[in-house]
């Protein structure tokens, strides 16, 4: 076995280095959340103990901890399952070139680019001006929409570039209807990017701040909640909240992996199976 050249371990610490600038804010947030009943918000720690895990879903004296949870919870499916459809049809309508294609796909990407705050202060006028209420769900759901959109078009659209569209032919020349080609051949071969979009959808809606910031009227989302109670709020209980909150993300993605391997394994179950048949 040839040893292992040297710019190897370079790159190896490099990328630990990597590790430890990403995780260790939450790994530090975390420690502290284990803080005893007299703990403060910084180090050294006075003693250990989850009481601020048992505060934090006590009656709290400021804030709607919960209630912002439920609305970015609420928030998050809503901008998930939009993202999804909406993806899925503009991918499979951008496979054939059509007049004003480029100037449309080019006006969505560009949210991207446009500062996040400016996009929460034009929605959040634009709601005001035409005499609709500026809420979480009508004015913070499109805001959030102009995030997560663009990271599902352009998933869907590399999924399409190499969809290979034999299988569409193959699924009509047995007869099958355009619909039944897109639920029983499209929908099953781009299920696990699905997936994806998905992930993509909820878990940047479940934490976007600015976009969400001047457009979420009277009622917080549950960044909104976080930042507002880093003003008013002095003991560790906002670090069992960020605590819960990481473990409820890494959750999600756990759940989104796990779909992602399950659907693997059936279709590999089932072309071994088709295999067999023949």
């Amino acid at each position: 076995m040839e040893p292992r050249p040297r710019s190897f371990y370079v790159l190896a610490v490099f990328f630990a280095l990597f590790l430890l600038f990403l995780y260790g804010p939450i790994v530090t947030i975390s420690i502290l959340s284990f803080q005893g009943p007299q703990g403060g918000l910084t180090f050294p720690m006075n003693g250990v103990s989850t009481y601020w895990f048992h505060d934090l879903f006590r009656q709290q004296a400021v804030g709607d901890i919960w209630g912002s949870f439920r609305r970015s919870l609420a928030l998050g499916l809503m901008v998930m399952i939009t993202t999804v459809v909406v993806s899925v049809l503009a991918g499979m309508a951008f496979r054939k070139r059509f007049a004003g294609a480029g100037i449309l796909f080019y006006l969505t990407i560009a949210s991207l680019v446009i500062p996040s705050i400016l996009i929460s202060l034009g929605v959040g006028l634009i709601f005001s001006q035409l005499g609709f209420t500026v809420h979480w769900a009508t004015s913070g759901f499109g805001a959030q929409l102009t995030w997560t959109l663009p990271f599902g078009l352009l998933i869907m659209f590399a999924v399409f570039n190499r969809f290979d569209k034999s299988y569409e032919e193959a699924a009509r020349d047995q007869g099958a209807t355009n619909w039944q080609t897109i639920r029983h051949v499209v929908l099953p071969i781009i299920a696990p990017s699905l997936i994806g979009v998905a992930l993509f959808g909820f878990t940047l809606s479940y934490d976007e701040f600015a976009r969400t910031l001047l457009t979420a009227g009277s009622y917080n989302t549950l960044p909104l909640e976080v930042f507002g109670m880093t003003t008013n709020v002095t003991s560790p209980v906002i670090y069992a909240l960020g605590t819960l909150t990481t473990l409820f993300s890494f959750a999600i993605i756990g759940v989104f992996l796990l779909s992602a391997w399950v659907m693997a394994r059936r279709r590999a179950r089932q072309g071994s199976d088709a295999g067999k048949g023949v």
